[in-house]
This record gives structure tokens, sequence and C-alpha cells, in this order.
């Protein structure tokens, strides 16, 4: 029987490739140390599918017949553990993938024979295998979607002609990045150079699980991170955090602006919950409203001094963190759209005189940020840009600030976000 780490790597990637689903955060938090095993093994499947998929195909006797799921889950799983795991044994690579082929949920009973032989043959020789499968386009792991969302982070900076670097940096995984809450940060997290309060996981250090858990600090992206280091001194009583689960950017406004009352929505029953537990370990205090963000905005009569829109986006921005991301269904544009206009509408009818309002998505669209921006300078005339980030981190500034947050995704290291601010007189 395949061991867990590969069964939830098998789950995951029917997830992705049969639901056009994300991979859930926590697709791994049961397996312990055999984690490291299934990150691995997954981020390999999820970035280097396309090439996988190339080098089976002309291995088979008829390809125009077409190939199901679970022979190729089972035979992408199988190869890449022999091309680029030198830890994981031929044995354990050829004989646990058979046994996949073998389960009626995860596999193709059918293919049992053809995966053996496949994998059989390629163990022979892996250098050889490695090789094979790195000379192969790196065009065929991109599809239009991931195409598209490249074109789109570097077009701003006139930098199009490093399509290749970008997407080849993009194929590392992330380094994660973390906030201390309380205490003493543990061994292994470093002061990130660029960015202040932020840490760093060293090289070969361990994950650190237990600190989490115990609500000292929390991850948080350099990006997130440097959004909400916004430069702001004028007074903030009331906040609203319009999209606020899982919790991490509210947690922050919550620690910039003590004493202010805080509110945060969020529609989904049990991301609420979860935005409740992680506040209450964490010894903060919210109002937390489960509803569906803009029918509450535009049905209150409240209104606030400072208000965070991360709104709901395509994701797009995400790549390096999500490499699933360019496999996915994206034909929801229109309708995101729709909504964050809706909502970067209603939020700034509740937008109190001197107030600050931030809208941000972490997608490098220009219909979900850039075109936005344009709209709401036309919509609404009482609003002006706010200078709240370095202009190192932005665009369309010729001083020391910037109302556009857009950092470069080739000299910044973190999500691709889009993010503006505006003032109310």
């Amino acid at each position: 029987m395949p061991t867990p780490a590969r069964l939830h790597v098998a789950h995951a990637l029917h997830e992705v490739f049969g639901e056009k689903g994300r991979v859930p955060d926590i697709w791994d938090r049961d397996l312990g140390e055999d984690a490291h095993l299934a990150q691995a093994l997954l981020g390999l499947c999820l970035r280097r599918w396309g090439r996988l998929q190339a080098w089976v195909t002309p291995q088979l006797k008829d390809p125009s017949r077409g190939v199901p799921l679970g022979t190729r889950v089972t035979l992408a799983m199988g190869l890449a553990q022999l091309a680029w795991l030198p830890g994981v044994s031929n044995h354990a690579a050829v004989n646990e993938s058979v046994d996949l082929a073998a389960d009626r949920d995860l596999g193709f009973v059918p293919h049992k024979g053809l995966v053996n032989a496949l994998l059989r043959r390629a163990a022979k020789d892996r250098a050889a295998l490695a090789a094979a499968l790195d000379a192969l386009p790196a065009t065929l792991d991109r599809p239009a979607a991931a195409e598209r969302a490249l074109r789109a982070a570097l077009a701003p900076h006139q930098a199009e002609a490093e399509l290749e670097t970008l997407w080849t940096r993009l194929q590392r995984p992330p380094r994660p990045a973390f906030r201390l809450l309380v205490g003493e940060a543990p061994e292994g997290l470093t002061p990130d150079a660029d960015l202040p309060g932020c840490l760093r996981l060293a090289d070969e250090a361990p994950f650190p699980r237990p600190w989490l858990e115990a609500a000292q600090g929390m991850v948080q992206d350099r990006s997130s991170q440097a959004l909400l280091a916004y430069a702001w001194d004028r007074p903030v009583t009331r906040i609203l955090d319009a999209c606020a689960a899982p919790g991490g950017k509210t947690t922050t406004l919550a620690l910039r602006h003590p004493g202010a009352a805080l509110t945060a929505l969020e529609v989904h029953p049990r991301r609420v919950a979860r935005l409740r537990q992680t506040l209450q370990q964490r010894g903060l205090e919210a109002q937390v409203i489960q509803a569906d963000a803009a029918e509450w905005l535009e049905t209150t009569d409240a209104t606030f001094d400072l208000i965070l829109l991360d709104a709901p986006c395509s994701g797009s921005g995400t790549l390096q963190k999500h490499p699933e991301w360019p496999w996915l269904a994206h034909d929801d544009l229109p309708r995101l759209t729709g909504l964050q206009r809706r909502l970067l509408a209603a939020a700034a009818d509740r937008l109190a005189p001197g107030g600050l309002l931030i809208f941000a998505v972490c997608s490098w669209l220009p219909e979900e940020g850039e075109a936005h921006r344009e709209w709401l300078a036309e919509a609404r005339p009482e609003l002006r840009p706010a200078a709240v980030w370095p202009a190192a981190l932005g665009a369309d500034s010729d001083g020391a600030t910037t109302a556009f947050f857009r950092p470069h995704p080739l000299r910044w290291e973190g999500e691709g976000f889009q993010a503006f601010a505006v003032r109310r007189h």
C-alpha cells in the first residue's frame, strides 16, 4: 500500500486536474515528518506537469486513445521521484506507483502493468531520465493563463523580455516569511534585511510549527507585510477589514492600531470560525461578522477611519506559492472584477472624512487593480490618492512615496500584489 505521503499527493493532484480545485492549505497537516517528501513531490508534479505528460506520450503504443487521469497522476509521481528525488529508492518510486495504479479511486487498474513497465524502464538510468525531462520546453508547464499572468506582471515595468527569467524564479518554492507576535523568535528565523519586522526561515532550518501553534508568531508573506507597513499618521478609531479570513491582516491591523474598534467581515462559516479562533489565540479583540461584504457595506450606516479591502481575486500573483494555479479554470474573471468594483464602490461610501481606504489584490492582471484605480479616480473625485508606501514598492511616483503598490516582480521577493490607497478630505 502506498505511504500516506504519496496518497496525499495523489489526492491533491486529482483535486487539481480532476476537479480544477486548489490544493487545500492544510492538505499535509497530519503527515508529520513525511510532509517534507509530500511537499517536494507535489511541487515537482505541479510545476513540471506538462513535461511529465509530454515524456509519457511517445512511450505509449497508441497515444491517440488518451490516458486516464489516474494513470497520468501515477506516472507523474513515479517519474518525478526517479528524476528529481535522489533520496527515494528505485524500489519505492516504482512499486508504490504501481500500488497507486491499482487503487480504484486514485489509479486506473487496467494500466497497472503499463505503469510498472514504463517506470522500471525509466529507473534503469535516472540521470538520463532527468536530462530528458529537463530538456523539454519550459512552455509545456505553463498554459495560457500563466503566460498572461507573467506578461501582466512584467508589462508595467517594461520588462517583457524577462519572461523566462521570471518564470524560472517562480519555479523555486518560496521561502516562508514570518511575523513575531510575542516573545522572541525561535532559532532558525532571521531578520529580513530589507523589510523591518519580517523574519525569514534560514536554510536547512526546521519549519517553526510549535512556535506558530503557540500563537507567538504567524506566517505572513513579505508583500502582505510591506502592504500593511503603510505610513499613516491621522487618528484611527474605527477600522474595517472587509474580507478578513484567515486573519493575518486583521492581526496586523489590531497590533498597529491598539485601542481602535476593529470590525472584521467574512462570509464563509468555516473561515469565520477559523478567524475567531485565530484572534482568540493571539489575544486580540475584533467584532467578527459573518456576512457578504458587499451586501453588508451597502446596507450599513457605519463609517470607518481605515478600511482594508483585500478583495477576492484570481490569485495570479500567487504562482510561486500555488503552482497549481496555471492548471485551474480561469473563466470567472468577469465575475471577480465585477465583484471587486462593487466592493470598492461600497467601501468608498463607508469611508469617514479624513479616512484611508486601501484596496488590494494578489494579482498581476491590470483589470483587477490598475483598472479599478482609474475607475475610482473618475467615479469618486472627492477621494484623493494617498502616498503611503515607499516609491520603490510602487509605480507612478516621482517622489519618495507612492499611492500605488506594485513591486517589481524581478526585484521583489514576495507575492505579486497590486494595491492603491485613497483618502477622503
